[in-house]
């Protein structure tokens, strides 16, 4: 394996890059050292190799597990989370994040989660064939071994600042992409810890989840709107590397998913049709079962956004599957 990848932005914050597979390729984790000890914000999705990666970081910086202080999570996914209960056990360090953020990691992979049978369930209603539902509950129970064991936490409250590298970051809480999800914003320097909220190139995904929130793109929406209120010089995100247009990528964000909205409404003008159908039109079929996933969810947030501007209508047909319109003005 190759040495980790480690930059230090000698502002107090170190970015180590965490191997993931195509296209995302790897997720930043940030170290940051201060008078409350060593934080790691998202440490990455847990597999042998990112344990290796570990090992090799912590030997290069010349730190180890029982130097770390607290563990941060941006938000539940297990690209992030899946390794602070592995750090947790040999560190005895506390892990932060959301209580909502909890509860959707909770809802995902919990005592008692049906995750594994309700999205496919969700996906078979709205027209998606057996050939790829059939493939949905092994690729879930997939993500399991990322994310053992979960951590013990403690829950962020959003309304006070919170100590990392020697600074007071504002939590500004956000959802669409992840309910819950955190951002940390240090109002002197500009700079915030965004996660996955607000990315440099890639659009996050914004899923539509049994069980989770009913309204994900709203919320996502309202999200950036929330986020434009504040004056960043330097965003710290989740993937890919640190940038500086912010504000620029906020309003891209903002008319990237207006542009999606129409062009489902114009899809939808020539006849109606399912989610899955909706879906292969915006995205295509040359995807695996982990990106058909995404795309499929995220489809399922934009129609169900339609639907609540009444823009489109929806119901079952003689089959059970449900198909969307447009609705008569």
């Amino acid at each position: 394996m190759n040495m980790p990848d480690i930059t230090d932005h000698f502002n107090g914050i170190i970015q180590v890059k965490i191997t993931m597979s195509f296209p995302l390729r790897w997720v930043n984790s940030y170290l940051l050292q201060g008078p409350e000890g060593l934080t790691i914000v998202d440490p990455g999705p847990r597999t042998p190799g990112n344990e290796e990666e570990w090992n090799k970081a912590f030997a290069e910086l010349g730190i180890g597990p029982s130097d770390i202080r607290q563990i941060v999570l941006t938000h539940h996914h297990p690209d992030h989370l899946g390794c602070s209960g592995w750090l947790q056990e040999q560190s005895g360090s506390r892990v932060w994040m959301s209580e909502r953020s909890y509860r959707e990691a909770q809802l995902m992979w919990g005592q008692g989660s049906a995750m594994n049978r309700d999205l496919p369930a969700l996906f078979r209603g709205h027209g998606m064939p057996e050939e790829w539902a059939g493939q949905l509950e092994a690729h879930l129970n997939g993500f399991i071994s990322q994310v053992t064991p979960l951590p013990e936490v403690a829950f962020i409250n959003a309304e006070q600042p919170f100590a990392m590298g020697g600074r007071r970051w504002l939590p500004v809480e956000t959802a669409g992409h992840a309910p819950g999800h955190l951002s940390f914003y240090h109002p002197e320097s500009g700079d915030i810890l965004c996660g996955d909220a607000v990315l440099p190139q890639i659009s996050p995904n914004v899923s539509l989840m049994p069980g989770s929130d009913p309204e994900p793109l709203q919320s996502f929406l309202q999200g950036l709107l929330k986020l434009k209120n504040l004056e960043v010089g330097t965003a710290y995100p989740g993937h890919r590397n640190p940038f500086q247009h912010f504000g620029e990528r906020l309003e891209a964000l903002l008319l990237h998913h207006e542009e999606r909205l129409a062009k489902i409404e114009r899809l939808l003008a020539d006849a109606p049709a399912t989610g899955f159908e909706l879906c292969v039109s915006l995205f295509g079929t040359k995807l695996g079962i982990h990106q058909m996933r995404f795309a499929m969810c995220e489809t399922l947030a934009h129609t169900r956004e339609l639907e609540r501007r009444g823009r489109i209508g929806s119901g079952a047909g003689g089959d059970g599957v449900i198909r969307f319109s447009l609705t008569t003005s």
